[in-house]
């Protein structure tokens, strides 16, 4: 038995729109600067309490990367 022209075009509009879908997924994927976007927004809402102030945890770690970096200066320039 073959499918009737309304069956047909039922499958065409199924089909259609599994493909636009897939379209818009694949868009989203290539706009590099929304992802970027999106990627900094998140890292700004984990490195800042609600109020916007950074949480202590990150300052702490900011601190310490540049200590740590000072104190390599200092090695670094009096080991010559």
């Amino acid at each position: 038995m073959s499918p009737t022209p309304e069956q047909i075009e039922a499958e065409i509009e199924v089909q259609r729109a599994q493909l636009a879908g897939t379209v818009d997924a694949l868009a989203a994927k290539l706009d590099v600067k929304s992802q970027a976007q999106a990627k900094v927004a998140d890292l700004k809402d984990r490195a800042t309490t609600d109020t916007g102030s950074p949480r202590p945890e990150v300052m702490g770690g900011a601190v310490a990367a540049v200590v740590l970096l000072v104190a390599y200066v200092v090695w670094k320039r009096r080991a010559r």
